[in-house]
């Protein structure tokens, strides 16, 4: 029947739509894409991977909204293991001043490691200092004691704060 109703789409304000004035425009000056960001206290904080496409190395870049035309490479020579501990890093804003990392553990340096792990490190963005802020060993209740059985390893090259690795103790690596 011609006569039945076809359903109703909603309709849209008529044009133009005036949302430009709270739009900003920021420069493609970054190495790569932008992964993440993340605005905190009137700056914007994102991962680009600045490696090889056989090798993937994050670097944490940082522009304030008032000069969004200046992207600055966050980075402290102490921070080149944290980059290196974790696969595909995501930001997230934390309460205050701080920027969390999440992403997984890398268990060794191959070229597509496994992870068995999820990380989450702490930056404060005042003090400019990494911490671990928690993880997850995904084991659950199931073979407790064995997949999650896991031991720190010291003195690993590149030393620093964070010249320490976690190893899964059963498989004695």
């Amino acid at each position: 029947d011609a006569s039945a109703a076809a359903p109703s789409t909603p309709s849209l304000p008529p044009p133009p739509y005036t949302c430009s004035d709270s739009w900003v425009t920021f420069a493609s000056n970054l190495p790569a894409k932008p992964r993440s960001p993340v605005l905190i206290s009137g700056s914007i904080f994102a991962l680009c991977d600045v490696g090889s496409p056989w090798r993937s190395q994050w670097k944490l870049f940082t522009c304030t909204l008032n000069n969004h035309n200046n992207w600055v490479c966050l980075e402290k020579h102490e921070w080149a293991d944290i980059f290196d501990l974790i696969k595909r890093p995501r930001l997230v804003r934390g309460d205050g001043n701080k920027l969390l990392m999440i992403g997984g553990l890398k268990s060794t340096f191959s070229l597509n490691p496994s992870c068995s792990t999820m990380l989450i490190l702490r930056l404060d963005l005042e003090k400019l200092e990494w911490e671990e802020a928690g993880n997850d060993s995904g084991s659950g209740n199931e073979g407790e004691g064995e997949v999650a059985a896991w031991r720190w390893i010291d003195e690993v090259p590149g030393g620093g704060k964070f010249g320490r690795r976690r190893a899964n103790s059963r498989w004695g690596g």
